[in-house]
């Protein structure tokens, strides 16, 4: 048997058993994984060095940043008014509060990078609304959780630098920055949140469901007067990324040399975040929430929010640099090329590959370790690299969070929803199949994508 394959099993097994099993968290299964890695293949003495490497990532700390940033635009509701804007244009028409979750969990899911926590936040709105308009239970929570899930793939998501970092590392001649490498994430993105409208649509008519009633609605015009400098958040996050994009060749890198204008792109992920939280604790209603005891509290209250998804990013990157020494990657790149299955094959095979290690396997963790070698793989049966790059977060950061049994964005909507499990695992099916299919259609180049 190869040893990469060996040396994926013990990480899987290990991961598996002690999530599964022990019931404990799986960034101690990681890292329990990595030292088990370390006593079978000896290498010890390069311990020390895999934590460096892994610490020396500067995307590490953009996804703190991020993270941080999630906490206080959740503890200051300072988003409450973006959602209610999207339930009063859209929460009138027919299944309206389903297309509202869609629309309201993805922008909320792209802001906070975490799957759950913006189930919980954004479902405790529209899963009732849902449930009230006739939605059953099981398909609320499918719906939120779906959505909810897209935030991984979707900027500022912190998940996706991991990404752009696996295709700087094997394309840095191409100069790609963060804001080129965002308008393809926001092109790709189009067509899932697309996918989902259409699912709802679908589900609307099997149901007969209802609008929203006119009580339930929030007043579009109450929400611009009182909300109107929460609406001004996307601006404040997105805008620098397309500014980057836009101009980078005609004033930045005018102004700043081509040097200049790399490392001013991929500064705006360290400083963005601070830059919103800033705007999010100024615009704030309530600036009790906002005071430095109480920041300070907030952030004491949120070690257990942070440390998973930093832990997570962290002792997968030490699995990374490990698996770069044992050349794991390349050899099962290799194996995977001998197949010959072709351009759709291979596909395939990589998007069933990710499916199944994310059952098991954080999406953050799957970009980091393998990332490099499924661009590599993809892009030798013609696929375009860059997209299989602004692909990962997809393949790997959602389908792990909607696929049980780490599906923890299902049950954490089941929960809300009070929903029967049976029906909610089996309506999530249809989801899971429709995001397979829909990411093959992607990485095989037949739908056009902006940016590229």
């Amino acid at each position: 048997m190869p040893s990469c394959l060996i040396y994926l099993g013990v990480m899987l097994v290990v991961i598996i058993v002690w999530f599964s099993v022990v019931k404990r968290p799986v960034y101690e299964g990681v890292l329990l994984s990595f030292i088990l890695l370390l006593a079978i293949t000896g290498r010890w003495g390069d311990a020390l060095g895999y934590v460096n490497d892994a610490l020396s990532t500067s995307l590490l700390y953009s996804m703190v940043s991020f993270v941080a940033m999630s906490i206080i635009l959740t503890k200051t509701k300072i988003i409450d008014s973006c959602i209610a804007l999207i339930l009063s244009l859209i929460g009138r028409v027919t299944g309206g509060a389903g297309y509202a979750a869609v629309v309201a969990s993805a922008f909320m899911g792209a802001l906070s990078g975490s799957g759950p926590g913006n189930v919980m936040a954004t479902g405790a709105i529209t899963i009732p609304a849902m449930k009230r308009s006739g939605f059953p239970a099981h398909l609320a929570a499918n719906i939120e959780s779906n959505a909810s899930y897209m935030g991984n793939m979707i900027p500022p998501s912190s998940n996706i630098v991991a990404a752009l970092g696996a295709f700087t590392a094997l394309y840095p001649t191409l100069d790609i920055t963060t804001g080129q490498f965002w308008i393809v994430l926001w092109g790709i993105s189009l067509w899932f949140i697309l996918q989902r409208v259409v699912m709802v649509w679908s589900f609307c008519k099997y149901y007969k469901v209802k609008p929203m009633s006119k009580e339930e609605l929030p007043s579009f015009k109450d929400t611009i007067k009182t909300g109107w400098k929460g609406l001004l958040l996307p601006v404040i996050i997105l805008l620098p990324f397309i500014l980057d994009y836009l101009f980078k060749d005609s004033f930045f890198t005018s102004r700043l040399g081509a040097t200049g204008a790399k490392y001013f792109s991929s500064s705006i992920l360290l400083f963005i975040g601070g830059v919103a939280a800033l705007f999010a604790c100024f615009a704030a209603e309530d600036k009790k929430v906002v005071r430095i005891d109480r920041l300070a509290k907030m952030f004491g209250d949120s070690v257990k929010t942070i440390a998973p998804a930093i832990g997570v990013c962290l002792f997968g990157y030490m699995i990374g640099s490990l698996f770069g020494d044992l050349n794991v990657a390349d050899e099962m790149g290799g194996i995977i090329t001998a197949w010959n299955f072709g351009k759709l094959g291979t596909v395939i095979a990589v998007c069933a590959i990710t499916c199944f290690m994310g059952m098991v396997i954080p999406g953050s963790s799957l970009v980091v370790i393998f990332g490099p070698m499924f661009i590599t793989v993809l892009a030798e049966v013609g696929c375009d690299p860059l997209l299989v790059a602004a692909m990962l977060p997809c393949i790997c950061g959602v389908m792990c969070g909607i696929t049980p049994p780490l599906g923890l964005g299902m049950y954490a909507g089941m929960t809300l929803a009070e929903s029967d499990f049976d029906k909610t695992f089996k309506n999530n099916l249809w989801w899971v199949a429709a995001q397979f299919i829909l990411e093959v259609v992607v990485l095989m180049g037949w739908l056009p994508i902006l940016g590229l």
